[in-house]
């Protein structure tokens, strides 16, 4: 049979998670149409009788603004590096800049097998990609090219072939039953972040992190989850709160009733604004809410 691991790396909103959750089967990561939706490495585990692709979910492509996003940036690279392939993950949509360009040549350069997915193609006029296709290759990117859209599972089928062509032939990395190798707890978090990412605009949800406190399952099965939503300026903690604490009450509503579908159980939630400054740029604050440079 053949397993191995998949970096899936791309531009910020290139439908990178959408795609993994896709080819799963099961959500893994989180999704938004904001940048910075994915922050840490994911895996998610494609299981097939003769065949396991662990898809490594990489945060996006950005230029350095601050710790975190230089370590989001370790994380992607060094992910590729040690990956059997690369597939690298286009916005079709979007079309072809030489900042991509440079950027699948940089990544093509690694000596590791590389496939393009170009996604987005249910929403974008079809005579463009025969063009970019062409673009690509009269720019020297020899890669093969996978038109794909994940939300209208077009040629899903194509693309897992095609992976499954440069995996090694060995045996499966993890068991078959095994989807992600994130825990629930950390699931938990990440439901927070993506309704925030979906409710509020502009700086606020990429200064956010989750911090979960408790994360306790009763006898009766029910689940207590005490956590902090830490913002970077107390004007975003006013923002977050809202009139009245109503905008918490509806994004802290939102996440409870995915993390009950995630645990199919009861969940208790309760949630708690802090202010912490410039947590971003403070090494001591990341490893304290999970973003240690040693996992990069």
């Amino acid at each position: 049979m053949r397993s191995g691991t998949v970096a899936v790396i791309g531009r910020a909103n290139a439908g990178k998670s959408t795609l993994v959750n896709v080819m799963v089967g099961e959500k893994v990561a989180i999704v938004s149409p904001k940048p910075q939706t994915t922050r840490d490495r994911i895996l998610g585990i494609l299981n097939r009788e003769s065949v396991q692709i662990v898809f490594v979910d990489t945060p996006g492509l950005y230029r350095h603004r601050n710790e975190l996003t230089d370590r989001m940036m370790h994380t992607t690279e060094n992910t590729s590096k040690e990956a059997d392939v690369i597939l690298f993950v286009h916005d079709g949509h979007a079309g072809v800049t030489e900042e991509d360009i440079s950027l699948m040549k940089k990544y093509s350069s690694l000596g590791v097998p590389m496939l393009i997915a170009y996604t987005k193609t249910d929403i974008m006029p079809k005579e463009n990609i025969p063009r970019d296709a062409r673009l690509l290759y009269e720019a020297g990117i020899g890669t093969d090219v996978v038109p794909v859209s994940a939300r209208r599972g077009r040629n899903l089928r194509l693309l897992e072939q095609e992976l499954t062509k440069l995996l090694p032939e060995q045996d499966r990395l993890y068991p078959e039953d095994i989807v992600s190798d994130k825990s629930e707890r950390f699931m938990v978090a990440e439901l927070m972040r993506e309704k925030i990412l979906l409710k509020y605009d502009k700086e606020i949800p990429h200064g956010v992190a989750i911090v979960v406190n408790t994360f306790e399952k009763q006898e009766n099965g029910t689940y207590d989850v005490n956590l902090d939503i830490v913002c970077e300026k107390k004007g975003h903690k006013a923002i977050l709160i809202g009139k009245q604490g109503q905008a918490l009450k509806e994004t802290a509503s939102f996440a409870r009733k995915d993390m009950e579908k995630l645990l199919g159980a009861k969940v208790f939630l309760t949630v708690y604004v802090k202010v912490r400054e410039d947590w971003r740029d403070r090494a001591t604050l990341l490893k304290e809410f999970g973003y240690n440079d040693e996992q990069n």
